[in-house]
């Protein structure tokens, strides 16, 4: 079968590759990942820290089993740039790594520490019932997370940065640290009974449809492939992402149990416009990726909002 010489070059826009050839000679109809594989021992990097484009027009050469090189239209004579993207560490040990803190912090707050953060309010009550049952909620929340990054979850890339599990963890530990610190000071005012009820209502219908979706995207995707099929089920004909608006309907339901607290607030605020932007850019991956097999979504995350 005849072989097409791929000319290499190395990405403006990242640190040279000293190792890597100039040329390199393949059959066009291998898969993307064996090029991947070539450069990957040319270079002795990994191939989950390479990022291959077409020079002429910056598409990204996908790394795939299924897609051949003549497929990916990387011709005879081509020109393709290799970008080093650093070092790598999986998506499933960021998304552990950064709950962890979580799952202890509440109870670290309320027993352990208590007597240390809250030294000037002189002498301390034991933690009240309203308070424990905030702090179970927030474990079961992060608990549950673990589980889904653990069990449930099947990722498209395989890694992603390392340098982001420090900025990942670091944003979950503070926000758990402000949560747990005004939550459970012994002055906080305890939600009334009607309010906790609707919260912890509201917190178990989003922690169940939340963990449903996460089943529901797991099943449409292949295990060891990006291939993905269209996303159906309970959530998914209202918005696109109803994972993401179960997240908030849980977290509203502590937020009730908390009284009403400013710090929880805050976290809501600030995780809700982070998952707008990824509900907005999801519907956009959606309608390219499946054309008219995909059903146009009006709102991404919020119903009749957003």
């Amino acid at each position: 079968m005849a072989l097409v010489t791929i000319r290499v070059a190395i990405h403006p826009r990242g640190k040279p590759i000293k190792s890597l050839s100039q040329k390199v000679r393949i059959d066009p109809h291998n898969s993307t990942e064996e090029l991947y594989d070539v450069l990957a021992q040319m270079s002795g990097l990994s191939i989950f820290r390479l990022r291959i484009t077409k020079k002429s027009d910056s598409i990204l050469v996908a790394r795939s089993k299924e897609s051949t090189l003549e497929e990916a239209g990387v011709k005879d004579m081509d020109v393709i740039t290799v970008k080093d993207l650093g070092p790598q560490i999986s998506w499933r040990a960021v998304f552990i790594t950064e709950y962890l803190g979580p799952v202890f912090i509440p109870g670290l707050f309320l027993f352990q520490l208590r007597p240390y953060l809250y030294s000037n309010h002189g002498t301390i009550p034991e933690p009240s019932s309203f308070q424990l049952l905030l702090c179970a909620l927030l474990i079961i929340h992060f608990v549950k997370r673990e589980y889904e990054s653990i069990f449930v979850h099947r990722f498209s890339k395989v890694t992603m940065p390392a340098r982001k599990i420090v900025l990942n963890s670091a944003y979950y530990c503070v926000m758990s640290c402000n949560m747990a610190y005004w939550a459970f000071r012994p002055d906080t005012t305890p939600s009334n009974p009607v309010l906790c009820c609707a919260g912890l209502v509201l917190f178990a219908f989003g922690e169940l449809a939340n963990l449903n979706t996460h089943f529901v995207l797991r099943d449409l995707r292949r295990p060891g492939t990006p291939e993905r099929g269209v996303p159906y089920g309970f959530g998914f004909g209202v918005v696109t992402c109803p994972n993401y608006l179960f997240e908030i309907i849980a977290w509203i339901g502590i937020w009730f149990v908390s009284g009403l607290s400013l710090s929880i607030l805050i976290f809501i605020i600030i995780g809700s416009v982070q998952m707008a932007i990824w509900a907005r850019k999801k519907e956009h991956r959606y309608r390219k990726e499946f054309g008219g097999k995909y059903k146009v979504k009006r709102f991404a995350m919020l119903p009749g909002i957003y």
